[in-house]
């Protein structure tokens, strides 16, 4: 039995005390001790992107980074973009333009998106397109994601994007741009998405930091 430490970290603005094993993964206390179920564990590996968490604002493979090293840390999940109960623009902006199919992906991809806006709030397609290029979709083939990031770009007069920001329903979003539970995809995902790079923005398979 791994021994334990107590850990003291904020999460979505809530400070929390627990004891847990010193070998327990963020996504496991996101998860399992603190019920946030948003955060979606895909691969295990790093290279998915579905576990994508901010702490103190960067973004972190959850699944790779052991919770103890959060010690005293600030760590976002996709629950913590609602505020006052309305859903983030980018919430809002995923849904709009189709981006959301199966859901499984989203949380992640919304995490790196927030991050890369409030370091480049007026970003080009390409560079969108580079941000998000460590998060792995199955379903939209990506187009829809990143008409959302460039529309809130747009809309917050921040961007500078070029091309169709315009909106895209078609998909029916399923809560998961929202951190709320559908029922759908609880499962784990039984296949690597191929044909799509996943290394750049990974900071390597064994880094939980995401490295543009």
């Amino acid at each position: 039995m791994s021994p334990k430490e107590t850990l003291a970290i904020t999460v979505n603005g809530e400070a929390h005390d627990l004891e847990i094993p010193v070998n327990r993964t963020l996504i496991d206390l996101i998860k399992d001790d603190l019920g946030l179920v948003g955060t979606k564990d895909g691969c295990q590996q790093g290279v998915c992107g579905a576990c994508t968490v901010l702490v103190d604002g960067v973004p972190i493979r959850s699944c790779l980074e052991l919770a103890i090293r959060c010690r005293g840390k600030d760590v976002t999940t996709v629950e913590g973009l609602r505020q006052n109960g309305r859903l983030h623009p980018l919430q809002e902006a995923f849904i709009d333009n189709g981006a959301v199919q199966c859901g499984y992906c989203t949380p992640g991809f919304l995490m790196m998106a927030a991050s890369f806006l409030e370091e480049n709030p007026k970003p080009t397609e390409h560079e969108v397109r580079e941000a998000l290029v460590g998060n792995i979709c199955r379903c939209t083939g990506y187009a829809g994601s990143v008409r959302a990031v460039l529309a809130v770009a747009e809309s917050q007069g921040k961007g500078h994007a070029t091309g169709g920001a315009t909106g895209n329903t078609t998909g029916q979003p399923t809560g998961e741009a929202t951190g709320e539970p559908t029922g759908k995809a609880t499962g784990e995902p039984t296949g690597k998405a191929t044909g799509e790079p996943t290394g750049k923005a990974m900071g390597g398979p064994r880094s939980s930091r995401v490295s543009p």
